[in-house]
């Protein structure tokens, strides 16, 4: 039994639960808002502009029923009215919660390979900006020791 107590109190305490409850209240009050909102200002004046018709007075009579359609009409505009008022709310907070200005992410530290291989790059640069161009029309690979021509004299020789 105390186990479950506790387990309660975890998921009673959870911010979501709290969050939730509080948004029931707060909605209960804002549907009393939007009721009297739609009952007493839109529906007189959707009333007049149709021809001066009381919805709530609209109703069907069919054998022994009577069908009020008139306050089904007037739910779907107090569903629409509320429907427009939170979204207006919502659209309200999320332009708050917005930032100014994103800040532009902090570039990741280099690893110390990558920078001392940019700092070999640059060094390399460096030396071929101040080495003096080399001349036209010779073969590209001229300036290289060819391994067949030399031999290493203390080398055994080859039968």
């Amino acid at each position: 039994m105390k186990n479950m107590v506790k387990e309660f109190k975890e998921f009673v305490m959870r911010g979501n639960v709290i969050d939730l409850a509080v948004a029931v209240i707060i909605g209960g009050a804002f549907q009393a808002i939007i009721g009297s909102l739609v009952n007493d200002i839109f529906m007189p004046i959707i009333g007049i502009i149709i021809g001066g018709h009381d919805f709530s007075e609209l109703s069907v009579t069919v054998g022994t029923a009577t069908l009020t359609y008139g306050n089904f009409i007037q739910a779907i505009i107090n569903f629409l009215a509320i429907a427009l008022c939170l979204f207006l709310v919502i659209k309200t907070v999320n332009k708050m919660k917005k930032p100014k200005a994103p800040e532009a992410p902090k570039p990741a530290a280099k690893a110390d390979d990558v920078v001392l291989l940019e700092e070999i790059r640059d060094l390399l640069k460096k030396q071929n900006q101040n080495r003096p161009a080399q001349r036209s029309g010779g073969n590209r690979n001229s300036n290289r020791r060819n391994p067949k021509k030399e031999e290493n004299p203390e080398a055994p020789k080859e039968a």
